[in-house]
């Protein structure tokens, strides 16, 4: 007997528009198919070390900026866990450090995923980070995972997400 092909989904978050259709799709997921669901926000201290070291950030501020984003990945899966509590889904949240897309592999790994879900839309703010393109980002998580990645761009599913009981 063939068991779901996707018991175990990881969601990457960013708070960004596409990324919360990735955590829709993954809620809709698990309550559709009955999949566990993990989300995690990569505060992305890789990029912040780097502009430390460029000179371009203070310690003080690389401090700053850190401590700021990972004030924003709280509410944002805050966040998370009301949408997943509307539709009586239980989501774990986890917040990370490091290099984005290496995180989210990471994680992804040691939990074991069959399916990393990620957002992405045309024209809109990058992946997670300020001075990558969304298409490096992508091809970087898309290229070195270990399980199956799918790119959400359906314009609809938030919509979808309110009509699903």
């Amino acid at each position: 007997m063939l068991n779901s092909l996707f018991q175990k989904v990881l969601v990457a978050y960013n708070g960004s528009k596409s990324s919360l259709n990735a955590v829709l799709y993954g809620i809709m997921m698990a309550k559709i198919y009955g999949c566990t669901l993990k989300v995690v926000y990569v505060v992305d201290s890789a990029s912040i070390k780097q502009l430390s070291i460029s000179k371009l950030l203070v310690a003080d501020e690389a401090e700053e900026t850190s401590r700021s984003l990972e004030e924003d990945g709280c509410k944002n899966l805050g966040y998370v866990k009301e949408l997943a509590a509307q539709k009586k889904i239980e989501v774990e949240s986890e917040i990370l450090h490091g290099a984005v897309w290496s995180e989210i592999i990471h994680s992804a790994d040691l939990w074991k995923a069959d399916l990393i879900l990620i957002g992405g839309s045309v024209g809109e703010k990058p992946l997670y980070s300020v001075h990558d393109t969304v298409s490096k980002q992508d091809s970087e998580i898309i290229g070195s995972a270990h399980c199956s990645v799918m790119v959400v761009r359906d314009p609809y599913i938030s919509h979808k997400f309110r009509l699903l009981k």
